[in-house]
This record gives structure tokens, sequence and C-alpha cells, in this order.
């Protein structure tokens, strides 16, 4: 297992077949259209991590990532969607559908609990430990360190593994096309945050 450092660009070729695609990001917060975006992680589910940093003067052209981004025959895979998918179309111009969120299978199947950050799911599915130490570091700064690079590659590194299960959850509680449905939704939800709406439901009565 390796995890591949790239500045600006994935190298061409990389990642290429029809495989579903993990996929996270790092921005300087968590508010998109102030907080710009610093690193794109990515994974096809083998055995290496890929993570894009740009620089803070980036026009973010990043051409062989956002063709990748923008394959609407590889699905991607994220914890959180509506976050990565609205800062990524902000700042790279594409939208990375169509979908899989993990977050929200787990709150459609795991209605036992309310514990659906990716730290639990990853102990709960997978009995593996997930270290949230660097989750607040500066993602922004001239150097990433080796920390950084592990805790940014494990928010993908879980993602193809936690979505197998997941798959079967939803088919076994009858919620497969009422997942399908949200997650098909999610690029309009990235853009109504993106426009405004962020903290708005439009579909409330009042």
């Amino acid at each position: 297992m390796a995890v591949h450092f790239h500045e600006e660009d994935l190298p061409a070729g990389v990642l290429a077949g029809d495989a579903p695609l993990a996929v996270d990001t790092e921005t300087m917060g968590l508010v998109t259209r102030r907080d710009r975006l610093c690193i794109v992680q990515i994974s096809d589910g083998g055995e290496d991590e890929h993570l894009v940093r740009f620089a803070p003067d980036s026009d973010y052209a990043a051409p062989n990532l956002k063709a990748l981004l923008a394959d609407t025959n590889r699905v991607k895979l994220y914890h959180f969607a509506r976050f990565d998918l609205a800062a990524i179309e902000h700042y790279l111009g594409v939208t990375a559908a169509p979908v899989f969120c993990t977050k929200i299978a787990s709150k459609l199947t795991r209605t036992y609990t309310d514990r659906h950050g990716l730290k639990n799911l990853v102990e709960e599915l997978l009995g593996e430990n997930l270290s949230k130490q660097q989750q607040s570091s500066d993602w922004g700064g001239a150097d990433i360190n080796e920390a950084q690079r592990d805790y940014a590659a494990s928010d993908v590194r879980y993602l193809h593994r936690m979505r197998e299960i997941l798959i079967t959850r939803l088919e076994r509680e009858g919620r497969t096309e009422m997942a399908q449905a949200c997650f098909d939704f999610l690029p309009t939800r990235a853009r109504l945050d993106l426009a405004g709406w962020e903290e708005h439901d439009i579909f409330h009565h009042s």
C-alpha cells in the first residue's frame, strides 16, 4: 500500500479502467466559497491512494483529474458527498457523479444509532480503527507532512469495502431505490448550497 502525492493534477493514465472511485477533499474550512480546495484524494479500491494538492494561486486546471471525476461511467464513492461535490464543482468546475454516499447509506440502514461519522462506520463495519487526529490541521501550508498524508489517504481507503456492506444492508431493509434517489439528488443539493440555500429547506412548508 502506498500514498502517492501529486501537485496540481494526476499523472496521465492513473486509475484507468471503470472501477468506482473513492473521492474526498480537504479544504481550508467548511465554507466552500470562502475556504479554498487544497487536496483531492482519490482511489480505485486497489492498494494505492492518490492525493492531488493545489497551491494557493492554483488555476485548478487539472485535466486528468477532472476527466476522471466527470466520467459518468464511473461511480464516485464519498462519505458526506454533499460537501465534496460542492467543493469540486466550485473549484474544479465539474460534477463528480454518479454518486454513492456512505453517510446517507448509513443513515438509511443503521437506524439503531446516531453515529454516522466515517470513524464510526470503519470501526463497526470493518473492525478497524481510523485516527482523526489530523482532521483540523492546516491543509494549505507549504508542506503536507506524513501524518497529514496518511490521514487524507485513509478517508478514501475504506470506502469501497464499506459500500459493498452497505449495499447489502440497503437491499435487506428494502431501501435501495430510496438511497439511489438520494444519491441522484446530491449534485443538485450541492448546487443549492453553493447558490445560498445551504441553511434553508426549500421543501418545508414555511
